[in-house]
């Protein structure tokens, strides 16, 4: 892919735009791969032609309106400014009761799409500093802006009537349907980019296998958790066939789960806590926001990732990238890999010289203790020296003596 990058910067504007457009439709999955974002599309169609064309539409003026603003011209080229027009297109088609082909709903499209990259740019400039993602903020802003300033009884644009639960579900355990429990694991996916098709999720399911496999099974476990958790907080059973309870999960899974951090088994169980956490939370926010007719869209996935990301630990197994340096999950695990190995070098080198310098101490210090040796050997044979010559010196005026004496004896008998 890096090769087909630099091939496609040497084309002609239009198919560079083609490129960038089919990047950010996979960018909604954290994937940076045109192949992955062709077969998006192919279940886009297969979903609904309609929304099909919104999505394309949302994806290519927020790419427009990045270039006409002079964004990073990298972030445009990796679809980061095309993922957040899919989803304004997508969610605005799905959630209007204009019914499909409602031409008008196209104006509100290109607008909202258009202001996606004022948006992220906008949250790029706060979350930089703590050097997190804007996610699918920007959508979230948007759509919720466009449903609240039109709402269902709008003459032009009206939108999906959303009522907050009135009445006790009728849960009956022996009527729960396995193949469709299944199913909503594809469909779980699909519903990230709003499709209930789970044809269409299978493929997007091959859509991330091709790119990372990783990120493909990070997705398939995000989605299981999220069905789980549905059956465990006794959530309706349409809700969960329908995927409802297993999208965000997936992009939670996916963002923790070796995108953001290193993946590491500890790592991979965090990732799986913050799916059932995000399950959770999304639970709670679809109660709070259906009093208000408004859908959760990802504020699950965004708020749960984002709690995620600002923990700190001491263990070294739990890695945060830092963003620059964010790819795919399996050139991320390279990255830690390779930062270990330097790091674990510079260890050996650190204690190598360390132990250089203790032994040039060790050295100093010995020889320090010869010279006093030395010294002190030096003294003490001085020392030595001096008192032999002075008894040496005091035998010899005894014995001087003793001769003198000795002659004057030998003189008197005489």
């Amino acid at each position: 892919m890096p090769v087909f990058g630099k091939w496609m910067e040497k084309q002609f504007l239009l198919l560079q735009l083609l490129d960038w457009v089919l990047r950010g439709a996979a960018q909604v999955m954290f994937v940076n791969n045109p192949l992955s974002g062709l077969i998006i599309f192919g279940g886009l169609i297969l979903q609904n032609y309609w929304w099909a064309l919104n999505g394309f539409v949302g994806t290519l003026f927020a790419t427009i309106s990045a270039l006409i603003l002079q964004q990073s011209r990298g972030a445009i080229a990796a679809g980061l400014y095309g993922y957040n027009g899919i989803l304004v297109g997508l969610l605005m088609a799905v959630f209007s009761n204009g019914g499909n082909w409602y031409w008008w709903l196209l104006l509100p499209n290109i607008f909202m799409s258009m202001m996606c990259p004022i948006v992220s740019s906008a949250l790029a400039s706060i979350n930089s500093r703590w050097d997190l993602p804007v996610f699918t903020l920007p959508f979230n802003i948007l759509v919720c802006l466009h449903m609240v300033a039109t709402g269902h009884y709008n003459n032009h644009f009206p939108q999906v009537l959303i009522q907050p639960r009135s009445e006790m579900p009728n849960i009956t355990w022996s009527e729960i349907d396995l193949s469709k429990l299944f199913m909503s694991v594809p469909v779980g996916i699909g519903q990230v980019y709003g499709c209930d098709n789970p044809w269409t999720g299978g493929m997007f399911i091959i859509s991330l296998f091709i790119s990372s496999p990783i990120t493909c099974a990070h997705a398939i476990l995000g989605s299981a958790v999220g069905m789980v958790s549905g059956l465990a907080l006794s959530a309706p059973f349409g809700d969960i066939y329908f995927g409802l309870w297993g999208y965000n999960c997936v992009l939670a899974c996916i963002a923790i789960g070796g995108m953001f951090y290193a993946l590491t088994w500890q790592v991979h169980l965090l990732a799986i806590t913050c799916a059932f956490f995000c399950a959770y939370l999304g639970s709670a926010i679809a109660n709070v926001m259906s009093t208000f007719g408004l859908p959760a869209c990802t504020w699950p996935f965004c708020l749960s990732a984002l709690t995620f990301l600002l923990i700190t630990t001491g263990t070294n197994s739990i890695f945060k990238l830092p963003l620059a340096k964010v790819t795919y999950p399996e050139k991320n695990l390279r990255f830690f890999w390779k930062l270990r190995k330097q790091e674990e070098a510079e260890r050996l080198e650190k204690e190598r010289i360390e132990a250089e310098k203790q032994d040039d101490e060790t050295k100093e210090e010995l020889k320090i203790e010869i010279q006093r040796l030395e010294e002190n050997f030096q003294a003490d044979f001085t020392t030595t020296g001096d008192e032999s010559t002075e008894e040496t010196e005091n035998d010899a005026e005894d014995e001087t003596k003793q001769n003198d004496l000795d002659r004057t004896d030998l003189s008197n008998i005489v």
